[in-house]
């Protein structure tokens, strides 16, 4: 018979496990700075993500793994989840380790086609994805996050603002500046207000300003 000690101890010890099971240290990530600074001499996008990816692994032991063309990520309580690169004529689709949120137990891949890169966050609870179109920023409420979608072409050139769950992400409502933007980068304000640093079309000096989730002007997703 277990005594009382012995067996809060090892409650204890179970409760420790399944913590460090859920909580893969929480990464951050990659700055502008440290992009440039590791993919320096990077030959293209696919090689850049790979280079993203091992610095990210480093700082995230346990969470992912690569075998070659695919890339695993440890679910949690139980499972795994594959994202295997693909080739075609256009050069083909690259799936690279990008951010943990181990607050929603998500993890963010970014997926490069071409020049082009967008995202998806997997959840680790459900195995479930979800494609974005831009790194998301999530909110410090963990009930929101939001994407910048803005180049010069082939982009959104939107704001949206997406609804977090435990099993779920979706499109809450967006806003698309007038005149367009040809970059931007966005964070949280608390949890109801974006700061954007943006370049105006056809501009070279960045801007910023504030707006608040409960601005009019935002447009919310069709039902």
């Amino acid at each position: 018979m277990m005594l009382p000690r012995a067996r809060h101890a090892a409650h204890a010890a179970v409760a420790i496990a399944l913590l460090a099971s859920t909580c893969v240290a929480r990464a951050v990530p990659p700055t502008r700075e440290e992009i440039a600074q590791w993919c320096n001499d990077a030959e293209d996008t696919v090689q850049c993500g790979r280079l993203i990816e091992a610095k990210q692994m480093q700082r995230l032991p346990g969470l992912a793994a690569r075998d070659g063309a695919t890339l695993k990520i440890t679910l949690f309580p139980s499972g795994s989840h594959a994202f295997t690169d693909t080739e075609d004529l256009h050069g083909g689709t690259a799936y690279n380790l990008w951010d943990n949120w181990s607050e929603i137990n998500a993890v963010v891949i970014s997926v490069s086609r071409e020049d082009r890169t967008t995202y998806q966050v997997l959840m680790r609870g459900n195995g479930r994805t979800f494609d974005l179109p831009a790194e998301p920023v999530l909110a410090p409420d963990r009930k929101h996050l939001v994407t910048a979608d803005f180049c010069p072409r082939d982009c959104s050139n939107e704001i949206v603002v997406w609804k977090v769950t435990r099993d779920d992400i979706a499109r809450q409502s967006s806003w698309t500046p007038s005149p367009a933007w040809s970059d931007a980068a966005i964070a949280w304000k608390g949890p109801d207000a974006l700061a954007i640093d943006y370049t105006p079309m056809g501009a070279t000096d960045s801007r910023r300003l504030e707006r608040r989730l409960d601005d009019p002007s935002w447009r919310a997703a069709p039902r």
